[in-house]
């Protein structure tokens, strides 16, 4: 069971945020996708944002914790804190976790995990919602051969999950604590394996999930990969549910990613959510960093109602309502759900007041 609807959307629990929406009122995001380092020690084979070049950037922690203090006045609800490079390279994240937290915004951690050691775990866990970690191999050769990196860092990944679900149940946390891999084929015969040792190290829950070729992207090998062939292994791994673990095998994206195909024809979903990157930019979509249509300003530059409100978001918005080919948008992008959702309220079928 995905308890966490990880392989479908939470936003049909903020029914007034919508509502404002639906009236036509601007509102403010509810999640916030932040980018604290623009550096990664990884090279993975299936890395989306590539073409971002692994900058060696960071965000000024000053600017980013106020900002963050102000768009928690503004309603922002969580921060999951990932982005182009490996957000635990910062060298103040704890304290940037911790000051996001306290501002009362939930805070997610999208990491590979190989840095996140005791003393982080220490002084963060207590304030995190959640932390799910990459980790594309069940064995630590064709772990290392995908994330390019050294074998011994999949040894170090488990032992730094192990002692977080240990400070968990020492400390009484709420943090839910998790795994994902991608499924490609150099490691479809290991998701058994992985779903093993996510289970006995004490994990939350395993989430296999496809690949899904960004647009910009320099890596280009994976873009013909088709599901159909892999979904047998949903069944397989259900031996391993229990009351405190799951594997998350999400079916519907395989399956929207091999029909290549959407029941909506515009991007409803940005009002929602916003993507800051390492150089303090603030975007409409992660699909098009880069990309100056989906540029709305600067957090160095002036704050960030000032830039939510500004000219250059309205004109992104105008822009993606009338010209924007969806076509053209990344298959499974972040916010697919969300837009078929939306796109359904805004278009409902006949009979809808037969419930």
């Amino acid at each position: 069971m995905d308890k966490y609807r990880i392989d479908s959307h939470k936003l049909l629990f903020h029914v007034s945020r919508v509502n404002d929406w639906l009236k036509g009122n601007n509102v403010y995001p509810i999640y916030a996708e932040i980018s604290p380092s623009g550096a990664c020690n990884h090279r993975c084979t299936y890395c989306a944002l590539d073409f971002m070049e692994y900058q060696t950037r960071f965000l000024d922690k000053g600017i980013l914790n106020e900002r963050l203090t102000e768009m928690a006045s503004l309603g922002l609800k969580s921060v999951m804190y990932a982005g182009e490079g490996e957000p635990l390279l910062h060298a103040d994240i704890a304290e940037i976790i911790n000051h996001t937290k306290k501002t009362g915004i939930d805070v997610a951690l999208t990491t590979n995990g190989v840095l996140l050691k005791k003393d982080l775990t220490d002084n963060t866990l207590g304030n995190i919602a959640w932390i799910k970690v990459s980790i594309n191999g069940g064995a630590k050769e064709t772990y290392a051969r995908i994330h390019k990196t050294s074998p011994d860092n999949f040894d170090r990944v488990l032992e730094n999950m192990s002692y977080a679900a240990q400070i968990r149940r020492d400390k009484g946390y709420r943090c839910a604590l998790g795994m994902q891999m991608i499924l490609l084929p150099e490691n479809r015969h290991e998701v058994e394996l992985l779903a093993q040792q996510a289970k006995d190290i004490g994990m939350d829950y395993l989430v296999i999930k496809p690949y899904s070729q960004h647009p910009l992207s320099k890596t280009t090998r994976y873009k013909d990969i088709k599901y159909n062939d892999y979904l047998h292994l949903a069944g397989k791994l259900e031996r391993f549910n229990t009351h405190d673990f799951t594997v998350i095998f999400r079916l519907n994206t395989m399956k929207k990613w091999d029909e290549g195909r959407r029941n909506y024809r515009q991007c409803l979903a940005l009002p929602f959510w916003t993507y800051i990157d390492a150089g303090g930019d603030v975007w409409g979509c992660s699909a098009y960093l880069n990309n100056e249509n989906f540029k709305y300003g600067n957090i160095y530059e002036t704050t960030f109602q000032k830039i939510w409100e500004g000219e250059k978001r309205r004109k992104s918005l105008r822009w993606t309502e009338e010209e924007l080919d969806i076509d053209q948008c990344r298959v499974n992008c972040r916010m697919d759900e969300i837009n078929r959702y939306l796109w359904q309220l805004r278009h409902p079928p006949e009979h809808v007041n037969f419930i």
